[in-house]
């Protein structure tokens, strides 16, 4: 059985307080999800589900998503052995985004090169010019190597 959604309902009261889950996804059938560490809090990716990522998520627990960039969905983690446990799943007032709680299996890393977060940057001004500055270096596993087994 795959899990389907009903549309949002009209009645903005029944969308911020009714129980159901009416996910509301955008023109391009996509909604945005938050992703955080269950245990300590760390943001470790904003990602994209289209409805099937999200039916994928709720019913096996383990974070699925929408890969813009290649147009298909995909497991978070297969590749790399890095998956998502699902631990928490909230929505904002009118669920057009989600917040995950997440336990991250193998070297705890999400971010595709080999970092915990995939915010591993600040921000900065430097002489009028916007630039970033690497603040999280450690890489808990090395890409070239994950990666080339795919």
């Amino acid at each position: 059985m795959t899990l389907t959604f009903d549309s949002p309902p009209e009645d903005k009261a029944e969308l911020e307080t009714g129980s159901a889950f009416t996910p509301r996804f955008d023109e391009k059938g996509l909604i945005t999800a938050i992703v955080t560490d269950a245990g300590d809090g760390e943001l470790l990716m904003v990602a994209h589900m289209n409805a099937d990522a999200l039916a994928l998520t709720i019913e096996t627990g383990v974070a699925h998503y929408y890969s813009r960039s290649r147009g298909r969905l995909w497991k978070k983690g297969e590749s790399s052995g890095n998956l998502q446990t699902v631990k928490e799943i909230r929505t904002d007032c009118d669920q057009d985004a989600v917040w995950l709680k997440v336990s991250v299996a193998g070297h705890d890393a999400t971010c595709h090169t080999g970092r915990r977060s995939c915010f591993y940057r600040t921000v900065g001004l430097d002489n009028g010019k916007a630039t970033v500055t690497i603040t999280d270096d450690h890489r808990h596993f090395d890409p070239a190597e994950i990666y080339a087994k795919n």
